[in-house]
């Protein structure tokens, strides 16, 4: 009989459990009733006494360390011994094209609205505000005032939130400066810096963020900020050595910056000034268009994506140099973008040197016109800055492959407490749950006996289970035009065989019958099948399994029933394992996934 004590697990009665276990194991407690003694009390004191022991060893571990820290404080500490400064939240932004029409005979050459004009759109039932977060102006054509973004372009920027003040003064220069922003709501890209000379000046200085600093001399004005333990943010300056020209004694220091609801204002659509402009003492309205709603909104920057981030963010050191440079570098500035991948041209296919090749996922609902402007922003602020010369920056689209799992499995119904189609749910919700939280970004690797694990896992009464793979990617052909399409899935496909068919398809109408792609059997060529298995075009591509490419020449599709895109679907040559290439991404494809199971008694 085992005598040893074995603590692997904090719980107060397993702990409990142990000791008595370890204790009728001893000759001298045979047949001991340890229920109705006062030893019993004593196990209390002791099981209590390991319990809050190995509770705060394991916390005070725990926190010392960027893994395995579970409060945010702890890992926002580490991170930033690391140079990595966590996101925080981040305002919504729409874009709008501003215009006020001027109807009186003398006019201004120049027209300009100034920072944190303000607007209101509707979202989710609550009225949100929007603001410029810069002042902009508009040059006279015959009337007709269209407004200028700081890129040059009509689109302008407007950002989620209420406008907030904080004042200090600067103490003496013996004292430690803190200055604290008690709102852990505050969105700091938004954040302007005014120093000024003394309380009643009207002249100021003002400080960027030491971030986006090429180079620091002795006269340079720039400030640091930094996540506090409670959630607030703190400002912090140069001491006249290390970044830069520091504020002195007497100073009074102004920010102002954006408090924000961060993805709650997402989805706004029609914006409305909440002021007049006024021109030649008549006031006038202004037009405003949208270019794309709002969106980007994000909240603070997760404590997994933290502890993913900020190692690669310290050996990045401010250039883009490798592939995870670029990665590091754009998630941290970018709230938008929910993760990225960068290669070199020498691993892309074709070979292409002298470039770089970047690929970004972006959040949910992000418009083309963000996406636009935030690759603009991320050639001219981080690759023209911080990548080698005369390497360019090619974004290419994300391609997502998507998994069909069909799942078999069998249970003992003397096992569970479950329906079959109660576990059959439980199951389906495992493997969702297995996509989310492993898949669905850049470089994640899909392992069928990791789901297979959990599976099993679900129930006692499940006693074996079996997934077969089915991968697939989506066309959207122009209707009723001939077209070619190439469909690269990311692994090897599986052979062609007189049994199996390897590719296949939705349905489609082509010739006013519906149909679908389907190889010969024992053969690459891909051919256009009808429901009743008559071919209708003998010869619309190939596949190759080597490469994993499929190519489609001269199909029609009149139309496509109850979809805008024909999936076309590959059984890979693995189906343990997928490992997505460069800017593939694997998802799950709830729509034809399955699960059955049978019954064992």
């Amino acid at each position: 009989m085992a005598t040893n004590i074995q603590s692997s697990r904090l719980d107060f009665n397993n702990i409990k459990d142990r000791l008595r276990t370890f204790l009728k194991a001893k000759p001298e407690f045979t047949d001991y009733d340890f229920e109705a003694s006062g030893l019993d009390n004593i196990l209390d004191v002791l099981a209590y006494n390991t319990h809050f022991n190995g509770l705060t060893a394991n916390f005070a571990l725990n926190e010392s360390f960027l893994n395995t820290s579970q409060l945010r404080s702890s890992v926002v500490s580490h991170a930033e011994t690391l140079g990595y400064t966590p996101r925080s939240i981040s305002a919504s932004i729409a874009y709008v094209n501003l215009t006020l029409i001027v109807t009186a005979d003398q006019r201004p050459s120049t027209i300009s609205i100034p920072a944190f004009t303000s607007f209101t759109s509707p979202v989710a039932g609550i009225n949100r505000t929007f603001r410029t977060i810069s002042s902009h102006t508009a040059i006279d054509n015959n009337g007709v005032y269209d407004f200028i973004a700081d890129d040059g372009t009509k689109s302008i920027p407007i950002y989620q939130g209420t406008v907030k003040t904080k004042t200090f003064f600067v103490g003496d220069a013996t004292d430690r400066q803190l200055y604290v922003i008690p709102d852990n709501t505050i969105d700091t890209k938004t954040i302007s810096v005014a120093v000024y000379d003394s309380p009643t000046s009207s002249t100021f200085e003002t400080y960027t963020l030491l971030d986006t600093a090429t180079s620091v001399s002795a006269e340079t004005m720039y400030y640091s900020i930094h996540e506090a333990p409670n959630g607030f943010y703190e400002i912090h300056f140069s001491d006249g050595i290390t970044f830069g020209k520091a504020p002195i004694p007497g100073n009074k220091i102004v920010i102002n910056y954006l408090s924000t609801v961060g993805s709650e204002g997402n989805g706004g659509v029609a914006f409305n000034p909440t002021a007049t402009i006024t021109v030649g003492g008549s006031a006038y309205t202004l037009g405003v268009t949208t270019v794309s709603n709002s969106a980007s909104g994000a909240d603070k920057q997760s404590l997994e994506s933290i502890r993913q981030n900020a190692p690669i963010s310290f050996a990045t050191q401010q250039r883009l140099v490798t592939a995870d440079d670029y990665k590091a570098l754009i998630i941290k500035n970018y709230s938008v973008v929910s993760d990225a991948i960068a290669w070199g041209g020498q691993d892309n296919i074709p070979v292409d040197y002298g470039k770089v090749y970047v690929s970004i996922k972006y959040i949910d609902d992000t418009s083309a016109t963000t996406k636009t402007a935030t690759q603009e922003s991320i050639t001219a602020n981080l690759v023209n800055k911080l990548g080698v010369m005369s390497v360019a920056a090619e974004y290419v689209e994300p391609i997502t492959t998507f998994i069909t799992t069909k799942t078999t499995f069998r249970y003992n119904t003397d096992a569970t407490a479950f329906t079959i189609n109660a576990l059959s749910d439980k199951i389906q919700t495992v493997i969702n749950t297995y996509f989310t939280s492993n898949l669905e970004v850049f470089g994640k690797t899909f392992r069928r006996s990791n789901l297979l694990s959990l599976i099993d896992d679900v129930d006692p009464g499940v006693m074996n289970s079996k997934i077969d793979i089915e991968l697939s990617q989506r066309i959207t052909p122009i209707l009723g035009t001939s077209q070619s399409h190439t469909v690269a899935f990311p692994v090897s496909l599986a052979g062609a065989d007189d049994v199996n068919l390897i590719i296949t398809s939705s349905q489609f109408n082509f010739d006013s019958v519906l149909c679908s792609i389907k190889n010969k059997l024992n053969s690459t060529t891909l051919q256009v099948v009808d429901n009743a298995g008559n071919i209708k075009l003998d010869n619309v591509g190939s596949f190759n399994a080597g490469t994993g490419i499929v190519s489609l020449v001269g199909l029609t599709a009149n139309s496509i029933p109850g979809a805008t895109f024909i999936k076309i679907k590959a059984v890979p040559a693995n189906q343990s394992t997928i490992t997505p290439l460069r800017n593939y991404v694997l998802d799950n494809d709830i729509s034809t996934s399955f699960v059955s199971g049978l019954a064992e008694s």
